[in-house]
C-alpha cells in the first residue's frame, strides 16, 4: 500500500480513481449487481493511499454532490454534505466525459442494461432538498442545458404513466376482468 497521505489534500488523480469508482458501483447498484463495498474500498486504499474511513467518508461526499444534481446516488453511502471544490471538480470531470449521466442518468444506466421488472415496485419518495445549490455545483448545472433535462424528465414521467396505465390494464385482463381493464382511464 502506498504511504498514507492522510491530512494532506486530495489529488485530482485521487479523487478522479474515487469518482470513477463510485459511478461503477452506481451502475452497478441500478442494474441489481451485487458489489462488495469492503472490497471495493480495499481496492482503492491501495491505489490511492487513503484510509478506509476516508474513502468512505469521500464516497459520501460524492452522494451528496449527486442529490444536489438531482441525480441518483448509491443507498449505502448517506450524503454528508460539506464536500470539497475538487470533489466537485472530479464530479464534473466525470460528467463532462459522460454528458448522458447527466442529461438522463436512468436511460443512461438503462442503456447499459438495467432492465424493468415485470412487477412494479414503489419505494417512499425522496425527501425535499430546499438548499440552494452552492456556486461549484451551478458551474455544472450550467454546461448542461436545463430546458433539454427539464423536457427529458417530462418525457420519462409521461412513459412512466404511460407505463403504469397499461400494466393495470393488464392486470385486469390478467385476472379475467377485461370489462374494468375497459374502464381505466389515463389522467394527469
Amino acid at each position: 500500500m502506498p504511504e498514507d497521505v492522510a491530512g494532506s489534500d486530495w489529488t485530482d488523480a485521487q479523487v478522479d480513481l474515487i469518482v470513477t469508482d463510485y459511478f461503477d458501483m452506481l451502475a452497478l447498484e441500478l442494474r441489481g449487481e451485487p458489489f462488495v463495498k469492503a472490497q471495493r474500498n480495499a481496492a482503492l486504499q491501495g491505489l490511492i493511499g487513503r484510509s478506509r474511513g476516508s474513502i468512505e467518508f469521500k464516497h459520501q461526499n460524492i452522494s451528496a454532490v449527486l442529490l444536489r444534481l438531482g441525480m441518483p446516488w448509491i443507498q449505502g453511502y448517506k450524503p454528508m454534505a460539506n464536500f470539497q471544490r475538487a470533489l466537485v471538480d472530479g464530479v464534473e470531470r466525470f460528467l463532462a466525459a459522460r454528458p448522458a449521466l447527466f442529461d438522463n442518468p436512468v436511460a443512461a444506466v438503462a442503456s447499459a442494461g438495467l432492465a424493468e421488472p415485470t412487477s412494479l415496485f414503489f419505494e417512499a419518495p425522496p425527501t425535499p432538498g430546499f438548499e440552494p445549490t452552492p456556486a461549484p455545483l451551478e458551474r455544472i448545472v450550467k454546461k448542461f442545458d436545463p430546458a433539454l433535462r427539464d423536457a427529458r424528465n417530462r418525457a420519462l414521467g409521461r412513459q412512466g404513466e404511460e407505463r403504469i396505465f397499461f400494466h393495470e390494464q393488464a392486470t385486469l385482463r390478467a385476472a379475467g376482468r377485461a370489462d374494468l381493464a375497459r374502464a381505466v382511464r389515463w389522467v394527469s
